[in-house]
């Protein structure tokens, strides 16, 4: 949405101003003032109400809002998808996960139901299934969308080996893993057991690129307490870091399908 960045720059106020004071990562700002990101309601209230945007003008730029929103495939699940990170996601262009479980995008709809139901033990089984179809419906639009981001996984071994859901369930997850890494421009990688400690033990983590080279990186952590969007050189700089370490520790591609193809053939 172009025309809040006319608005930001009629009020005198830098972006990096501008992203403090709305509590906005730079990244995010920027996406949307060049259009890159959609913006959700109380987004635009807050920046018209900081550039003191009155009506007309405002009540124009809020049906405008509104417009935009209904183009994201996301809305269909906003009761879900509560914050920022699907839009930068499904924007990408380069997607990096390290990841102790199988990641959201790689998860078949049995172990997705599984480890969310384990997860979020508040929510009745409606709100699983729900939640359920909301990332069957996330994996569509990311994988399969015209320009699919190159997506590398680094999993650790034991992501391989606890048995969400059940022995059969995770069979099902492993031939599906087996079967998604072998696509063009995804990459899987396991850190093995016997890599031991290594830069993921404090948590699992993505690292968000973008086509256009001036829109800054994103690395982002998700907890049970809320997301974090790390957009700093210093922040930015240690998770690639952390991301290298992870990759001279991995197994090859190859080795990687050969230690899943080898669970597969295991007797329960």
């Amino acid at each position: 949405m172009r025309e809040v960045k006319r608005l930001r720059e009629s009020s005198g106020m830098s972006p990096d101003e501008a992203a403090r004071r709305l509590d906005f990562s730079k990244s995010k700002l920027y996406r949307i003032e060049n259009g890159k990101s959609r913006i959700d309601a109380d987004d635009l209230e807050d920046m018209l109400d900081l550039y003191d945007v009155r009506s007309p003008d405002r009540d124009a730029l809020v049906a405008l809002g509104r417009d935009s929103r209904r183009r994201g495939w996301w809305t269909t699940y906003k009761d879900v998808f509560t914050g920022s990170y699907v839009g930068l996601e499904y924007e990408a262009a380069r997607i990096q996960v390290a990841s102790h479980i199988v990641p959201g995008l790689f998860q078949t709809p049995e172990y997705a139901r599984a480890v969310i139901a384990e997860t979020r033990p508040a929510l009745d089984a409606d709100e699983v299934e729900r939640r359920v179809a909301a990332r069957v419906a996330r994996q569509q639009a990311v994988l399969h969308r015209d320009n699919a981001p190159d997506i590398h996984v680094v999993l650790d071994e034991a992501g391989l080996h606890r048995k969400v859901g059940g022995e059969q369930v995770m069979m099902q997850q492993l031939a599906g893993l087996a079967k998604v890494s072998a696509q063009p421009g995804i990459t899987l990688q396991v850190l093995p057991f016997a890599a031991g400690a290594s830069a993921a033990l404090e948590g699992d983590f993505v690292i968000l690129a973008f086509p256009d080279p001036e829109d800054t990186p994103v690395a982002y952590a998700e907890g049970l307490f809320g997301d974090l969007y790390l957009e700093s050189k210093e922040e930015l700089d240690r998770y690639s870091l952390a991301w290298t370490h992870l990759l001279d520790k991995a197994l090859s591609p190859a080795e990687s399908a050969a230690l899943i193809s080898e669970l597969l053939q295991e007797d329960p």
